[in-house]
C-alpha cells in the first residue's frame, strides 16, 4: 500500500505518493513517477504501486502543489481546462525542480533513480534526462518540441501511440532524429493515454501491457 509523504523542494514542501516494495532491503532502485495534467490521482497512484510491486521504491510528487494543492481532476472538459491552466501557472522549471527533489530523496536513500512520466509528465521526464542526467521513460509526451535541441544525459525510452493525434508521425520522427541513441516504440491501434486503465475511452490494454514490459526491461538495465 502507498502512503502520502512530504518532499522539500526549492519552491517549498510538496506532497507525494510513495510505495515501497514488499522487501525494502532488496529494492532494485527508485522511480519518480510524473503525473499527467490531472494531478496525482487514482491512476498515477496505481502506477506507483505497480512499480513497487515490481521491486522498486516509487513515488509521484504532486507537481502542482506550488500553485494548487491536492489536485485530482476528472477526464472531462473541465478537468482538461483546469489541468492546462495549472501547467501554465506552474511552468516547466518548477516541475523539473520538483522532479530533482524527488530523485534526490531516492538517491539519499542509497538507491539509483530513474523517471517515468505520462503525457505532460512525459515531457518533464525528458527534461529530467537532459537536465538532471536521469534515465527516463516518456509515455506519449506531447510537449517536447521546444526541447529537441537538448542533449540526452542518460538512457531514454519513448512510448507513442500510432493513433495519437497529439504526437503525429513527424513529431515521433523528430524524436528519432534528435536522439538517435534513444529507444522509440510506436504502438499500432493505440491513441493518447493508452496506459490510462481507469479511462476506457483511451485505455489500450495490449499496448499498455507491452509498454510496461519494455519499461521494466529498460529500468532493469539502468537500475538493476
Amino acid at each position: 500500500m502507498g502512503r502520502d509523504i512530504v518532499i522539500q523542494t526549492a519552491h517549498g514542501a510538496i506532497d507525494a505518493w510513495r510505495a515501497d516494495p514488499p522487501d525494502r532491503a532488496a529494492a532494485r532502485g527508485g522511480i519518480v513517477v510524473l503525473q499527467e495534467i490531472f494531478g496525482v490521482n487514482e491512476h498515477i497512484r496505481s502506477v506507483v504501486e505497480g512499480y513497487a510491486a515490481a521491486g522498486y521504491v516509487a513515488l509521484a510528487p504532486a507537481l502542482f502543489d506550488p500553485v494548487a494543492r491536492s489536485v485530482e481532476l476528472g477526464y472531462d472538459e473541465a478537468g482538461f481546462a483546469r489541468g492546462r491552466e495549472l501547467v501554465g501557472q506552474l511552468g516547466i522549471e518548477r516541475a523539473v525542480d520538483a522532479t530533482r527533489a524527488a530523485a534526490e530523496l531516492l538517491l539519499g536513500e542509497g538507491l539509483k533513480a530513474a523517471v517515468v512520466g505520462f503525457c505532460w509528465g512525459g515531457s518533464v521526464a525528458l527534461l529530467a534526462n537532459t537536465r538532471l542526467g536521469l534515465p527516463a521513460v516518456a509515455y506519449y509526451g506531447a510537449r517536447s518540441q521546444p526541447y529537441l535541441g537538448e542533449a540526452l544525459g542518460a538512457p531514454m525510452l519513448f512510448h507513442f501511440g500510432a493513433d495519437d493525434q497529439s504526437t503525429p508521425p513527424d513529431y515521433v520522427q523528430a524524436h528519432r532524429d534528435a536522439w538517435p541513441d534513444a529507444v522509440v516504440h510506436v504502438y499500432p491501434g493505440a491513441g493518447h493515454a493508452f496506459n490510462r486503465d481507469v479511462d476506457p475511452r483511451h485505455f489500450h490494454p495490449e499496448s499498455a501491457a507491452l509498454a510496461r514490459r519494455r519499461s521494466l526491461d529498460f529500468l532493469a538495465s539502468v537500475l538493476g
